[in-house]
This record gives C-alpha cells, sequence and structure tokens, in this order.
C-alpha cells in the first residue's frame, strides 16, 4: 500500500509564508517606482534639496528673495522642508544628514530660542512635528516635551480666544479652526506626530474629527476643494495640503476609526479627479481645473507624494496612479530643479482671493521652501522601504 505523506505547516512555516506574501505585495506596489532616469533618481534629488536646505539661513516664509532678511520665527514652509529631510535621512540611513539636520536645531533650546514660534496658530503649531520626529529617532525627551506642548496647545484654549474659537472648541474641535485647506496639513501632520510619539489615540481622534468638518465644507462633488468657503477656486497647493493631509492621516488612522471611511472616500475621489486634470507633460496647474493656468511645482510634488503614498498602501490602483505618479515625479525633477538644488515655478505665499486673475498672477519663485518640501515628501516615500 502506498502511503501519501502529510505535510505539516510548522509556525516557523508559516511565519515564512506570510513573511513572503507581504514582500510579494511590498515589490508590486512598488513596481512603478524603480527603473528612474538617473537625473530623477530620488535619492541624488533627495541628498541635493536637503543640501540646499542645509546652506541657507532661516527664511521668512520659504520665500527666496527674502533670504536677506533675518527670519522673524521658525515659520512653516522651513519645518515642512525640515521634516522633510528628517524623514528622508532615515529612510536612506544616511547617517550625516540626520546629524546636520539635528545640529542646525540644537541652538534653537540656546541662543535662537527666540525664533521658537508662539503656539497660537495652525502655521505655528506644525513646528512641533520637528522636535517629535527628532524624539522619535533620538529617544531624547527634551524633544518630546517641546512637540507635545505644541500638540496639546492646538486644542487648549488661551484666556484671549474669540467668541469664534471658543465656539470652535465647544464643538471639539481645534480652537485653531479656520476652514482654509492649508490646515488640513498643519493640523493633521502635528497630531499624527503625537500619536506616533506617545501613542496615545486621543491625537488620531480629534484629527479625524477635524479633518471630518473640513470635508463638510469645501469638498465639491468632483473630488476637488475650493481654497476656502470666501474663495471659490482649486488652488493648486491648497489641495496639495489637502491631499497630503489626508494621505498622513489615513496611513496611520485605525480600520475602526468612525471618520476613516469618509476620509478614505474623499481622499480617492480626488486623486480620480486629479488623474482627470493631469497635464500631458505630467505637471499639474496653478489651479487645477483651469487649463489656462501655469503649471506649478509645489502643487506637483504634493500630488505625487499623495499618490505615492496610496499605490503603497494599496488604495489606489497601481498601475493607473503609478504610472501617473512616475510621470509626474521625472517631469518635476528633470525640468524643475536647478543645478544649486533649487525647485523653479513655485507659487508665492498665497492668501485667499475672490478671482481667477488673483491665482493667476502670484509669481513662480525659485527655491521658494513650498516646493523644496514636498519634492523631499517625495524622495522620502519612494526610498523608504515600508511606509
Amino acid at each position: 500500500m502506498r502511503h501519501t505523506r502529510t505535510r505539516i505547516f510548522t509556525p516557523i512555516i508559516w511565519v515564512k509564508a506570510i513573511i513572503f506574501l507581504f514582500v510579494l505585495q511590498g515589490n508590486c506596489q512598488r513596481k512603478y517606482f524603480k527603473n528612474f532616469p538617473d537625473n530623477a533618481n530620488p535619492i541624488t534629488v533627495g541628498n541635493k534639496v536637503a543640501e540646499r536646505f542645509l546652506s541657507r539661513p532661516h527664511s521668512t516664509y520659504g520665500n527666496p528673495l527674502k533670504m536677506h532678511l533675518p527670519a522673524p520665527q521658525i515659520t512653516y514652509p522651513d519645518v515642512c522642508t525640515w521634516l522633510g529631510g528628517f524623514w528622508f535621512a532615515k529612510a536612506t540611513n544616511n547617517k550625516e544628514l540626520f546629524n546636520k539636520l539635528e545640529n542646525r536645531f540644537q541652538p534653537l533650546f540656546t541662543n535662537e530660542a527666540n525664533l521658537l514660534p508662539k503656539p497660537n496658530h495652525v502655521d505655528n503649531n506644525v513646528f512641533g512635528t520637528l522636535p517629535l520626529e527628532l524624539y522619535m529617532q533620538t529617544k531624547e525627551n527634551k524633544y518630546l516635551d517641546m512637540g507635545m506642548h505644541y500638540a496639546n496647545t492646538q486644542w487648549e484654549v488661551p484666556q484671549n480666544a474669540s467668541a469664534a474659537e471658543k465656539n470652535w472648541a465647544d464643538k471639539g474641535y481645534s480652537w485653531q479652526t479656520r476652514i482654509w485647506l492649508d490646515d488640513m496639513f498643519m493640523i493633521t501632520a502635528i497630531q499624527a506626530q503625537a500619536f506616533r510619539a506617545s501613542g496615545d489615540m486621543k491625537y488620531l481622534n480629534r484629527a479625524a474629527k477635524e479633518m471630518s468638518v473640513y470635508l463638510d465644507s469645501i469638498q465639491l462633488p468632483n473630488g476637488l476643494f475650493y481654497h476656502s468657503p470666501k474663495a471659490h477656486f482649486s488652488w493648486g497647493r491648497g489641495n496639495g495640503w489637502m491631499a497630503v493631509g489626508m494621505a498622513e492621516l489615513l496611513r496611520v488612522l485605525p480600520e475602526n476609526n468612525p471618520d476613516r471611511p469618509k476620509i478614505m472616500n474623499a481622499y480617492l475621489k480626488m486623486m480620480a479627479t486629479l488623474k482627470k486634470y493631469q497635464a500631458p507633460n505630467g505637471m499639474w496647474r496653478q489651479v487645477i481645473d483651469d487649463e489656462t493656468m501655469w503649471d506649478e511645482t509645489s502643487s506637483t510634488a504634493m500630488f505625487t507624494y499623495a499618490m505615492i503614498v496610496g499605490v503603497r498602501k494599496g488604495w489606489l490602483d497601481e498601475k493607473q496612479y503609478g504610472t501617473i505618479a512616475k510621470k509626474a515625479w521625472i517631469t518635476l525633477v528633470t525640468n524643475y530643479i536647478d543645478e544649486k538644488g533649487d525647485v523653479t515655478k513655485v507659487c508665492e505665499g498665497t492668501n485667499i482671493g475672490d478671482n481667477s486673475e488673483h491665482y493667476r498672477n502670484r509669481q513662480p519663485l525659485t527655491g521658494d521652501l513650498h516646493g523644496q518640501a514636498p519634492v523631499l515628501w517625495c524622495a522620502y516615500v519612494l526610498t523608504v522601504n515600508k511606509l
């Protein structure tokens, strides 16, 4: 009689099988983000842009035309670029770059302490993402204490708060709420970092609730967003802040969070419409749905980042969106970064406007940190092993 051998799957075999499946899935989701031309290599580009950041003084809201002026404080474009540098240094295990970035931070404890932003506005509180990132990479408590202060004060109502600010707080939202698109990175980024550093779910829950009210207020049926309830234009970078904010929040938000399905649906709807409005050369425009507007780099980098995250997390179809994102990245870094490492055609800092010419006539700058930052984010997400 012929006996059939029964294979017994031991726990070790099961573990190896699971690891293999994870590796296989990861490779599939990254196949569209390999084999870049030499001048579009994410490591090369990331190092170049990061070193360019380190070569310049603290900026005045990222504007290269004001580099001769002393910075009033550490402003949010610096924060976003600095954070991208830390992410990229970790992803590429570039300890030398990390040390340079950390050394740049140290004077803020001593002779540059006057440059610490006051925790009284969304654009200021996002600064806390930096010390929280430093804490997660070094485990030094001085960074944790500083960073959590900025996360907590975003919900702690000051005595001099206005009636409108108190009204937002009474409803469980940040007193800093103002329903501008930019806020959805500034608020969600610091709160997500606070969760990563502390493990306390309250930071994610309140960030998700905050995101939900913004979706209700300014998302259009096609998935794009108005700049604000008073500015009915789908400004590129404003939509970029929202796209990145949703991607960043979704990649840490638990599946059982009650706001997650709504945020995911909003993200997917936005990505589908962005696919429609990508210019033939791979870029997106200063006002997304106006084909007469000029190609703009900061929004392009932000949308590219949000799509790469979606592909790598399995939220977006890898063939469709991987192709779109790769094309955008290659066009962006081969045509819009100069020899110094400065990104060109970056829309200058922009407040809300009541007519399309307000957005059309914004100055396209070279080296503005609003553009440097998301290029670094893209370099990070293209090189990190696991999101």
